[in-house]
């Protein structure tokens, strides 16, 4: 046991403790009587702490840990996506704390109540804040993923945030992991879940559908929650973002020219052909509308000057993402040529157009 505690960096106490609230019991004996850990035992304390290293309460990680339907795979994959949403959530609150220090060294007073918006508790509290009032469904989008929902009836929304796009003529189900989100839904928006796309509690084929819109690039396993959608659903509808085609960056004019660090926050994400692959799923163009209404990185693709609001911003991750550095100078450079005239110069053939493809695409299985 001592030898156990000093690996994991905790106290010969703790353990007792754990063994005496049967959380974490050895299962085995030393030669000498002593007890001892098994590989099994050391792999469940090791969810144990990294739970409660996460902020769990002991009897929310007893309930995590003895479901017996979650094998260690789940666990890491639940945790890894826990880890980075609490990663995106330290670096909203480091880009707040930026731009207070920003507002200070200017002189600027800053009220009580705007310390404590930028510096809420929790990560959508600096994001996703601004979602009811900037990402609504928008029509034409939702014609088209209607209309690849078919003639389901009951339908999974995964990743479902403050509701958009859920059908209002369907038996929707939505799923969220996101507590502020959850805050957000509308008082008559489909009953939501607090779980994670990676471990859906449902039985296999469970829905007609499940659908996931703009959230699959959150997610700490896109692929393995692409299979838990197509596990628990005969028809799967995804609106997901194509980084992987040549060129991707220099499709929007944004990456292209202010916010190269756009690459980066997609390093790791999968392409769209092994994404599609995983699912068994064709893939569908999606153009945005030029007066688009849901609020999404390219939404503003001929509305430049939107995107020197910072409402505007603070509903999209990337934002936060790339850094409060990038985002000045992107947002720096991007007013002063739109003052000069250089973004319609460089842009002129973007004017006339009523939609265009910035590479948002429709994965349907």
């Amino acid at each position: 046991m001592g030898r156990v505690a000093e690996l994991a960096a905790v106290t010969v106490r703790t353990l007792h403790h754990y063994d005496e609230i049967g959380l974490v019991q050895p299962s085995a004996r030393t030669a000498a009587g002593y007890r001892a850990y098994s590989a099994s035992d050391v792999e469940r304390l090791r969810e144990v702490l990294a739970y409660r290293r996460l902020g769990f309460g002991l009897r929310e990680v007893a309930d995590l840990v003895g479901d017996p339907s979650t094998d260690a795979v789940a666990h890491l994959r639940r945790l890894r996506g826990l880890l980075l949403e609490q990663r995106e959530r330290a670096d909203a609150m480091v880009a707040a704390i930026d731009r207070e220090l920003e507002a200070r060294a200017k002189g600027m007073t800053v009220t009580p109540e705007e310390q404590l918006e930028m510096l809420g508790a929790k990560l959508y509290d600096a994001i996703g804040g601004a979602y009811p009032a900037t990402r609504r469904t928008d029509p034409r989008i939702a014609a088209q993923i209607w209309d690849a929902l078919g003639d389901a009836e009951t339908v999974l929304n995964v990743g479902a945030g403050t509701g958009s796009y859920e059908p209002i003529d369907r038996d929707v189900t939505a799923v969220e992991p996101s507590a502020v989100m959850r805050g957000q839904r509308p008082a008559d928006a489909a009953p939501c879940i607090a779980a994670a796309a990676e471990h859906l509690p449902f039985e296999d084929q469970s829905f007609d559908a499940a659908m996931a819109i703009s959230t699959v690039h959150h997610w700490g396993d896109p692929i393995a929650g692409l299979r838990e959608l197509r596990r628990v659903a005969r028809r799967v509808v995804v609106l997901t973002f194509d980084a992987s085609s040549r060129g991707w960056q220099d499709r929007f004019w944004l990456t292209r020219d202010y916010l190269p660090e756009f690459a980066g926050v997609l390093a790791d994400f999968p392409a769209l052909p092994g994404m599609a692959d995983a699912i068994g799923a064709r893939t569908e163009p999606v153009p945005i509308p030029w007066d688009c209404a849901d609020g999404l990185f390219e939404a503003y693709w001929r509305r430049p000057e939107a995107y020197l609001e910072d409402p505007v911003r603070r509903a999209v991750s990337v934002w936060t993402r790339v850094g409060p550095e990038p985002e000045r100078r992107a947002v720096r450079k991007l007013g002063d040529d739109l003052a000069s005239g250089r973004w319609a110069e460089r842009n002129r053939e973007l004017t006339e157009l009523e939609a265009a493809d910035f590479g948002l695409r429709l994965l349907v299985a």
